[in-house]
């Protein structure tokens, strides 16, 4: 738990530094641009085919209609049908957003990281572009099937809440954690790594991934407020870039930090087998030595 604890620390410091602020910019920007004109031609369409679709056309629903109406409460289908298009819009927007923090952030955070903290780590580069989007494809399509397949439990209370919490945490382990070490790690270490340390690894995709609850509740919260939306819709995405850049150095700390024990601990075994190996020569008679 100590290594978690101090690799969260020095994310924390490493999240402050001007450089790493500045990071995020890029990411930032390009995701409001793609999602300002996504919104600003797209969302009213949406909304009016949910209306038209879900609510006036559908007999079920428009019998549901008429019970916040005669409860004097139908201005609630003005803010539900807003929120059903973000919510319905929200796992692209986190995507846009990690896809352009992977490209521009993360390579950055990793040299930071290295260069200034693991700087005598070789980098043996057991990693690869293919072996990156591997695992961020398989990774993601277990996480699809395992979220289909515990849907059913989401309507037990304790399980709506775990069941997300553990599968994000799960997705974002694998993949940060991959990344963290491609560079530095050559693929044995790389397997050993990930395997000796999977359960504080998840621990981190867990926590990182609750963190992610905060970006999520402003940008629906928008639809509560559909005259600020924009400004919490600008809000969200640069949190969840925050969120994202940090996680990368939580996991970028954690990894190199094990990867470093690992190397030592390996060379240590090196050079106690060959200490071992002299001593048994030298006890050796001279006759068998020859």
């Amino acid at each position: 738990m100590r290594p978690v604890l101090v690799a969260f620390g020095r994310a924390l410091l490493s999240q402050l530094h001007y450089r790493m602020l500045m990071l995020t910019l890029l990411p930032f920007v390009l995701s409001v641009l793609l999602w300002g004109l996504a919104l600003w031609w797209g969302l009213q369409p949406m909304i009016d085919w949910l209306q038209k679709n879900y609510f006036a056309g559908n007999d079920g629903l428009g019998i549901a209609n008429y019970i916040p109406a005669w409860l004097g409460l139908g201005v609630l289908k003005t803010v539900i049908i807003p929120w059903l298009a973000l919510w319905a819009l929200l796992p692209l927007m986190i995507l846009t957003a990690l896809l352009f923090v992977g490209a521009f952030a993360l390579p950055a955070t990793a040299r930071h990281v290295g260069h200034r903290h693991f700087a005598g780590l070789e980098m043996r580069k057991g990693g690869s572009l293919l072996g990156s989007i591997w695992i961020s494809l398989s990774a993601f399509v277990i996480f699809c099937v395992l979220w289909l397949l515990t849907l059913p439990l989401w309507l037990i209370p304790p399980f709506a809440f775990l069941i997300p919490l553990v599968l994000w945490g799960w997705l974002t382990y694998r993949v940060f954690a991959y990344e963290a070490l491609a560079a530095h790690a050559d693929k044995d270490e790389l397997r050993a790594i990930l395997k000796i340390h999977r359960w504080p690894l998840l621990l981190i995709g867990v926590i990182t991934g609750a963190l992610g609850a905060a970006p999520t509740m402003l940008w629906l919260g928008g639809a509560l407020w559909l005259v600020v939306f924009p400004l919490l819709a600008a809000g969200s995405i640069w949190l969840y870039v925050l969120v994202f850049v940090f996680t990368g150095l939580w996991f970028e700390y954690y990894c190199l930090a094990a990867l470093a024990k690992y190397r030592a601990a390996a060379e240590a075994a090196i050079i106690m087998a060959k200490r071992d190996d002299g001593q048994a020569l030298q006890q050796l008679p001279d006759s068998s030595r020859r």
